[in-house]
C-alpha cells in the first residue's frame, strides 16, 4: 500500500458495543487499484490519520476534511525541520464538491452553472478513457486535462470567487468548502495518476457499512483489530480479482503446510484456479 505513488483514503462510523466505550469509533480504509487496508480507531482525528498512513510518500486522493489537512501540515513541519521537501500531498475530490453544490442547487438554481463544469470535467476523463489503454492513456489524459480541463477549471474558479453568498447559506458553504480545498482540486490537472475523485474508496467502504448493519460492529477493542484484519484480505482479494474464499482456503493451506508463512491475495493473482 505505502509503495503506490497515489492513494485513496476515507472514514466511516463504527460501533463498538464494549459497556467501556463512550465515544464513536470510526473504520479508515486507505484503497489502491489491487488492495485496501483497514483500520478501527477510537477518533477522527489528524493521530488517527497518521496511525494508516504511517510515514506514507505519495498523494493522498481524499475529501476536504480536516484531519488529511492536519496530517499534511505535520509532515510539511517535520519536512521543514529537515531542510527537505513534504513527501505527503493532499489530491482532493471532485465528487464532494459537486455534491455540496447539487445540495445547493434546490435553492439557488445559479449552482447549476458550475454543476454543468463539472459534468464536463468527468465527460473528459470518460471520452480519454474509453480512446486509450496503457501508455497511451497517461499521454492522452495529460494533453486533455491542459487542454479541455484546465479552462473549464479556471471558469469554476472565477465563479467562486465572483459569486456573492450569505456565508451560512448551502451555496456559501459549498463556495467556502471549494476555496478551502482548492489547490487540491488542481492536483489532477498535473498528474495522470491522480483520479478526479475519491469514489474507490467510497466504495470500499460500502462493506463495512454492510457490515455495520448487519453485525452491528465489534464489542471490545480486540474485535475492532479483527475485523479491520479480514475486512483488509477479504475486500482487498475482491479488488485483485480473486474469490474471497479461494484466497482464505489457500492461504490457510499455505500457513498450515509452512507455519508463518504470508500470502497475500495478490500472491494468487496469477495462480489458476483450483
Amino acid at each position: 500500500m505505502l509503495a503506490a505513488p497515489v492513494i485513496g483514503a476515507d472514514e466511516t462510523t463504527w460501533p463498538l458495543l464494549d459497556s467501556k466505550a463512550t465515544k464513536r469509533w470510526y473504520a479508515w480504509a486507505a484503497v489502491r487499484e489491487d488492495a485496501v487496508i483497514y483500520r478501527i480507531a477510537g477518533s477522527r482525528s489528524a493521530d488517527a490519520a497518521q496511525a494508516l498512513l504511517g510515514d506514507y510518500r505519495g498523494v493522498v486522493m481524499c475529501d476536504g476534511y480536516s484531519a488529511y489537512a492536519s496530517l499534511e501540515d505535520r509532515h510539511k513541519a517535520w519536512a521543514s525541520l529537515q531542510g527537505k521537501t513534504s513527501s505527503l500531498t493532499l489530491a482532493h475530490c471532485w465528487a464532494h464538491l459537486r455534491r455540496k453544490r447539487a445540495d445547493a442547487e434546490k435553492a439557488y438554481p445559479e449552482a447549476q452553472v458550475p454543476l454543468a463544469w463539472i459534468a464536463e470535467l468527468y465527460r473528459v476523463e470518460r471520452e480519454v478513457r474509453e480512446n486509450a489503454q496503457g501508455e497511451a492513456l497517461a499521454r492522452e489524459l495529460v494533453r486533455a486535462r491542459h487542454e479541455l480541463s484546465r479552462p473549464i477549471v479556471l471558469r469554476l474558479r472565477d465563479w467562486v470567487v465572483h459569486t456573492p453568498a450569505l456565508s451560512e447559506s448551502l451555496l456559501g458553504k459549498a463556495i467556502h468548502y471549494a476555496d478551502g480545498i482548492w489547490p487540491g482540486l488542481l492536483r489532477f490537472l498535473d498528474d495522470p495518476r491522480i483520479p478526479l475523485d475519491n469514489n474507490s474508496a467510497e466504495r470500499a467502504l460500502r462493506s463495512v457499512v454492510l457490515g455495520r448493519k448487519n453485525h452491528y460492529g465489534s464489542k471490545s477493542k480486540r474485535g475492532t483489530e479483527v475485523a479491520a484484519l479480514f475486512y483488509s484480505l477479504l475486500e482487498s482479494a475482491k479488488l485483485a480479482g480473486v474469490d474471497p474464499a479461494r484466497y482464505l482456503a489457500e492461504a490457510t493451506r499455505r500457513a498450515i503446510a509452512s507455519p508463518g508463512t504470508v500470502t497475500l491475495p495478490r500472491d494468487l493473482t496469477a495462480a489458476p484456479a483450483p
